[in-house]
């Protein structure tokens, strides 16, 4: 329940974003188009985010189109990094295998870009 309520929030957080922070929309100008998702590994409990320049539009589910994919082994370890979602928290986070990312690296880094903006 806890990932749930922190992942719904971290959709309003973007939007809040989009609206307000004057670099959060050069980025996502510059991107043009961003989908991505969380979910856990088992897949019961999953978001969805597209993300552009116009709106931002965030949904339960997983669909198959996504650019990235942040797959968490189970709920608590999903907490646990969005609590603390820093660079070194991702490299951790992939090396204990607590943490699977489905889809380009690159795309990461233009995640964390956008996310360094949300404060």
């Amino acid at each position: 329940m806890k990932l749930r309520l922190m992942l719904w929030l971290l959709g309003v957080m973007l939007k809040r974003a989009r609206r307000r922070n004057p670099r959060f929309q050069q980025r996502l100008s510059d991107m043009q188009r961003f989908d991505w998702g969380v979910a856990t590994e088992d897949l019961s409990l999953a978001r969805h985010y597209r993300m552009r320049p116009e709106a931002i539009e965030d949904a339960p589910g997983l669909p198959i189109d996504l650019d990235l994919e942040l797959r968490f082994r189970d709920a608590d370890a999903g907490v646990a990094f969005l609590k603390r979602p820093t660079a070194r928290a991702f490299f951790d986070g992939l090396q204990s295998g607590r943490l699977r990312l489905v889809g380009d690296s690159r795309d990461l880094e233009r995640l964390q870009g956008l996310l360094k903006h949300l404060r």
